[in-house]
């Protein structure tokens, strides 16, 4: 006997990217889940989440650089590759080259010379603080 998972997904089809129900015309993803109407719990957008920072983190492991630095400012590299993309990120080789030089100062002050951090303003200001003294923002008050 089948499951009602496999029942379902036979029936709707699982779909790994958001698509439009051709009757309603409304946002769907995974096997039928209507996002605009129904969205996703705050369980779900964690569980997300937590996948998503494991990605970052494991893209950011294959560099020496990264694996030397101290926890804070491992969660800086990690907020940034998350908005930027690997890609974009990489970009920024003054500040990757600051950081495998251990200057913490320039790496800061090479994240806040850059179009991202007029982009994120505020963001990239508590970011580049917590580059630049490796405390965490709830330390820092920023």
């Amino acid at each position: 006997m089948k499951t009602i998972e496999e029942q379902l997904i036979l029936h709707e089809r699982l779909r790994l990217k958001p698509y439009r129900d051709s009757v309603k015309g409304k946002l769907t993803i995974g096997v039928g889940r209507n996002l605009d109407d129904v969205g996703i719990s705050e369980d779900e957008a964690l569980y997300l989440l937590r996948n998503d920072i494991a990605k970052v983190e494991n893209e950011l492991k294959q560099f020496e650089w990264f694996n030397k630095l101290d926890g804070v400012r491992k969660k800086v590299l990690i907020d940034m590759d998350f908005n930027l993309g690997l890609p974009k990120f990489l970009t920024f080789k003054r500040m990757i080259a600051a950081l495998k030089e251990g200057d913490f100062k320039k790496a800061s002050d090479e994240m806040l010379d850059s179009r991202w951090a007029m982009q994120v303003k505020r963001r990239a200001v508590r970011l580049s603080i917590m580059m630049e003294t490796g405390q965490d923002y709830d330390e820092l008050g920023v």
